[in-house]
């Protein structure tokens, strides 16, 4: 039977090595043993820069494989040099039900995996980029991660006036 199991690898090298990964699968005979070969990724929003959608890595340096355990499937994954180890060591553990079932449903987007704001901070200054206050620069004084809004104290007329922003409209 078929299992999910995590692999170690270079990280920023997942690509290339699950590609000659596949390689040596074939080469070997292996393909009724070994199903899918998943980096998983995520669509993420960019806020501050362009809004656009970026591929994220959820696990980087790790790759989860399908297969039966066996000490073919085994060997044929170790023998690429940019794999350090399956995680469990010497007898691999395999990802329960639950745990495969979650990193899917994240990699197909039926999960929300929120992108890092970490560059918002209170006492921060930002630059209003849409909205009658396009161009105003402004000091952040609340923070609401939940709803992606944030309050911004503006100086208009000389007196400072909150105005409540999403983050997409403002950037640092």
């Amino acid at each position: 039977m078929k299992r999910w199991y995590v692999t170690q690898v270079y990280a920023g090298y997942e690509e290339p090595i699950k590609k000659d990964l596949i390689r040596r699968i074939k080469e070997s005979g292996l393909e009724d043993l070994v199903g899918e070969i998943l980096i998983p990724s995520v669509k993420l929003k960019q806020f501050f820069a362009v809004e656009e959608e970026q591929d994220e890595q959820l696990f980087p340096g790790y790759m989860l494989i399908e297969m039966e355990l066996t000490p073919e499937t085994q060997r044929c994954v170790l023998a690429n040099p940019r794999i350090f180890k399956f995680l469990g060591g010497k007898e691999p553990v395999p990802l329960t039900k639950k745990e495969i079932d979650r990193v899917l449903a994240q990699v197909k987007g039926e999960v929300a995996v929120v992108a890092k704001k970490s560059d918002l901070v209170i006492g921060g200054e930002v630059t209003i980029k849409e909205g009658p206050f396009e161009s105003f620069v402004g000091v952040v004084d609340k923070i609401d991660e939940e709803n992606e809004k944030l309050t911004v104290m503006v100086s208009i007329f000389g007196r400072m006036t909150p105005v409540e922003l999403s983050f997409n409209q403002v950037k640092q």
